[in-house]
């Protein structure tokens, strides 16, 4: 199956190998009871560092679900299967546990999808992290792929030009974030950002540079050991 291309000036850009078919079994807003309101503080452990996590509030469907599957130890063991420099570090498909060299991967989850959070307040600058998801029309997540964004920095000229193109507008702190630690600003909207790196910002720079083949698979693999809930 084809993978969804993401409608932007570089065709290049994907974000996800999962099948339109996905059971369309979701999330529901009963599951965020279980974390009501308090912040939601996570560490990743890689193979090439440690991240600090922040998960959103205004985003309680992801939050919940992404704490439930870090609970069970889901990440632990599954790779970054997917790296392109300057955009982002996709991970959590658990058909790449002890994935052999050759393995297509992008395809996997838990079997369910979370219902689309779009917030215009939360935006795909450096540290975002996301949900990928196939081109369903309801642009629900994946229950499990997530991506990390690295991005590059843009000129007020390239973002008029990306509000015009997508209908967005940003505020001018948003616009300065993507002037100076940058981001991927023709996501937003479109792909549900449910929190961000808040320490380890280099550990992104660090996997994004690795090698990877034509399917942007690292050459060698990049590992999640552990994604933590700090209580």
């Amino acid at each position: 199956m084809r993978r969804t291309v993401i409608p932007t000036l570089i065709s290049l850009l994907l974000l996800t190998g999962l099948p339109v078919a996905e059971a369309q079994h979701t999330a529901t807003k009963t599951d965020s009871q279980t974390t009501k309101e308090k912040q939601v503080m996570l560490t990743i452990e890689t193979t090439k560092g440690v991240m600090k996590v922040k998960l959103y509030n205004e985003t309680p469907l992801h939050r919940d679900n992404f704490v439930k599957l870090a609970k069970e130890g889901y990440f632990d063991g599954l790779l970054f299967h997917r790296v392109i420099k300057d955009f982002m570090i996709q991970g959590g498909d658990p058909d790449s546990r002890k994935a052999d060299p050759t393995k297509h991967l992008g395809m996997g989850g838990p079997g369910y999808t979370v219902p689309a959070e779009f917030n215009q307040t939360l935006i795909h600058k450096k540290g975002a992290l996301a949900a990928a998801r196939d081109n369903n029309p309801q642009k629900a997540s994946s229950g499990s792929q997530f991506y990390i964004v690295q991005g590059k920095a843009w000129t007020d000229e390239q973002l008029d030009m990306i509000c015009r193109q997508y209908g967005l507008n940003y505020t001018p702190q948003q616009r300065n974030l993507y002037r100076t630690i940058g981001g991927t600003p023709f996501l937003d909207m479109n792909y549900t950002v449910f929190g961000e790196v808040v320490e380890g910002l280099s550990v992104i720079d660090k996997i994004a540079a690795v090698s990877t083949n034509r399917d942007d698979r690292p050459v060698e693999d990049v590992l999640i050991l552990s994604i933590k809930v700090e209580e």
